[in-house]
């Protein structure tokens, strides 16, 4: 059993290994004065840096969590390291030989290979895969690099490597090197039955920000490849945990630490493609979505507690996949205090397919055309309805509400209100009284999470219930149809306007198109049997019921039902759709450029509308 390490070979290893430096491949440092250095705390989240490094005394302290120490310690909690494995981690990097005293102590690592041996069988499996790209059998493997535009330099730059085909090279290359079975399972490079992980796959090591490989993304190749998944990664282990490593974190951290960006993207060629291009602050996460301990490392890393300096910018494909993607991520907006943003490209491609139809500065104009996440969420959610109907807006209008009030940030909430007027075309009042609404009620799923896609719908979906018949809104229509029904001799020529379009509501614009096609209010004079022939020729029982009932239902008036009576009641009906037309353009006058010739035509049919208006208001106040 190894002894003790030598007290003065750890006074050394303490004294050589400067804290900043090792603190600095966790979270980005910036000058506090007097000697001392702080960022954004690992151990917990925060929006202001309380986390400070003091080097002259090799030391760190947490002024939000309490949590402090020396190097040793600082390992030891953020990788979940033994004291013995912090030490000889630093002992390795700072290239001091540790000794050991024979005295019958026992260590207190715990059962199972040590982290650094798992992480000396990655390296050294990299350093293989690698090498294996350039045999005979990787020529698939070079063919799909080289079709995307990347040469040997790159694939040197970021390691990639190819895996053979067969069951064992792999182990047998490790075991070899001395490493034992145990130490290749539990770090996931073999199975449990000895045979290689991954097999005639293209590989690229995920590494840690110290740039050491604690995993793997496989790419399928062969059409023969029993495991159907496009892309196989490492599974969890004791050194690789999915929801805390991003891949190219090692390459960008130092880009990320001085500009104050980081760049999400969906995929390993896409960093590649985003690094090769200039863009240094390109990220991916490995086999999962973005989430919140990725947010984490991210705002390390950024040192994320200014907004007015900080950016995130998040690259999704145009599709529905890439708009539900970028949903997602609006949802987790609040992570960050830096702004976020959304890059897509052209015809939706990725950064690697950006690269490779239209170059390098292709790739980096995609970035630099970032657009806030919150207008893309905002819009994707907005533009599923058509916003030239009034009901349409109205729905517009309540998913973006619901979309908005999700936002924990209350400063955030308004100015996104106000941007979903702009958006939908109405009032900003309006906007705010909505997401007040969609705030106060129950939570339930998000709107994406609740629609499936065509493929998933069902065969007969269920229709949007029917508005109440008796429902204020449709009040005029519902007195105006009575008249109709009850009186058609007092009718005369007043409905002559009249279309269906003034109906709002679909029973009762089906109860006008069955009196239109009867011949209209006309011919129901002197014919007693009239209403019952039209509600005969209603096929929908709903539309029959309602014809009975406004058939019969008294009219609240003691008033002669003359002519003047029912012009009262029509010129409403149309001074309504008149309103509904100026809502309609309006509402697409505030979507359009002020400064173009449809603004101008707009404006010019707002006008004609506001007097049309008008003249029916004065004729109904006119009436007696």
């Amino acid at each position: 059993m190894a002894g003790r390490i030598r007290e003065e070979d750890i006074a050394a290893v303490r004294e050589k290994a400067r804290i900043d430096d090792v603190v600095s491949a966790y979270v980005t440092l910036r000058n506090a004065g007097g000697g001392s250095q702080k960022g954004l705390c690992p151990f917990h989240d925060e929006k202001s840096p309380s986390f400070h490094v003091t080097p002259a005394r090799s030391f760190f302290h947490c002024f939000g969590c309490g949590e402090g120490g020396d190097v040793f310690t600082f390992l030891m909690k953020i990788d979940g390291l033994t004291f013995t494995e912090a030490v000889e981690r630093l002992a390795d990097k700072t290239g001091i030989m540790l000794r050991r005293e024979e005295d019958g102590f026992r260590d207190d690592r715990p059962k199972g290979p040590p982290r650094r041996r798992l992480i000396e069988a990655h390296i050294a499996a990299q350093e293989w895969y690698a090498e294996q790209l350039g045999s005979p059998d990787a020529v698939v493997a070079r063919r799909f690099l080289d079709e995307r535009g990347f040469d040997r330099a790159a694939a040197l730059k970021f390691g990639i490597g190819f895996a053979p085909r067969g069951g064992r090279d792999l182990h047998d290359h490790l075991r070899g090197r001395g490493f034992s079975k145990e130490e290749l399972t539990v770090g996931g490079l073999i199975g449990p039955s000895g045979y290689d992980k991954f097999r005639g796959r293209l590989l690229w090591p995920i590494r840690e920000t110290s740039g050491e490989t604690i995993g793997f993304g496989a790419r399928r190749l062969f059409d023969d490849d029993r495991i159907e998944a496009k892309y196989l990664n490492t599974a969890e282990t004791p050194i690789y945990k999915k929801s805390q490593v991003l891949y190219g974190i090692d390459l960008a951290r130092r880009e990320m630490a001085r500009t104050s960006q980081a760049v999400v993207v969906e995929g390993y060629t896409d960093v590649m493609a985003c690094h090769l291009s200039g863009v240094g602050t390109a990220v991916a996460t490995c086999g999962t979505a973005f989430g919140d301990d990725h947010a984490r490392v991210v705002r390390r890393f950024i040192d994320d507690h200014d907004e007015s300096r900080g950016e995130v910018i998040f690259t999704f494909d145009g599709d529905a996949a890439g708009q539900k993607a970028a949903l997602k991520a609006f949802q987790g907006d609040q992570r960050f205090v830096a702004q976020t943003y959304i890059s897509v490209a052209p015809d939706g491609q990725d950064p690697c397919e950006l690269r490779i139809n239209a170059g390098e500065d292709a790739v980096r104009q995609l970035i630099a055309d970032r657009r806030p996440l919150y207008r893309f969420a905002l819009e994707s959610e907005v533009n599923r309805y058509d916003l030239d109907r009034a009901d349409g807006r109205i729905d517009a209008l309540r998913a973006g509400a619901r979309l908005v009030a999700s936002v924990r940030d209350r400063a955030k909430v308004e100015a996104f209100a106000r941007e979903l007027a702009s958006l939908v075309g109405v009032d900003p009042d309006q906007a705010h009284a909505e997401v007040r609404r969609a705030a106060s009620r129950p939570r339930t799923a998000p709107p994406e999470q609740r629609r499936t896609t065509p493929a998933e719908a069902p065969e007969r979906p269920e229709a949007p219930p029917m508005p109440d018949l008796r429902d204020p809104r449709f009040a005029v229509e519902r007195e105006t149809l009575k008249v109709v029904l009850q009186h058609p001799i007092a009718i005369g020529r007043t409905t002559a306007q009249v279309t269906p379009a003034d109906f709002t509501h679909p029973v009762y614009r089906a109860v006008w198109e069955l009196v239109a096609a009867a011949g209209g209010p006309a011919a129901g004079n002197g014919d007693p049997g009239w209403g019952a022939r039209i509600r005969d020729a209603a096929g929908d029982p709903v539309v029959a019921g309602a014809v009975s009932a406004l058939a019969v239902e008294p009219l609240p008036t003691s008033r002669e039902i003359d002519a003047a009576y029912v012009g009262e009641h029509v010129f409403r009906l149309l001074e309504l759709t008149a309103q509904r037309r100026i809502a309609d353009v309006s509402s697409r006058l505030r979507r359009t450029d002020p400064a173009s010739p449809e603004a101008t035509s707009l404006f010019a049919e707002l006008a004609s509308l506001e007097q049309g208006r008008r003249t029916l208001r004065d004729r109904i106040v006119g009436a007696p």
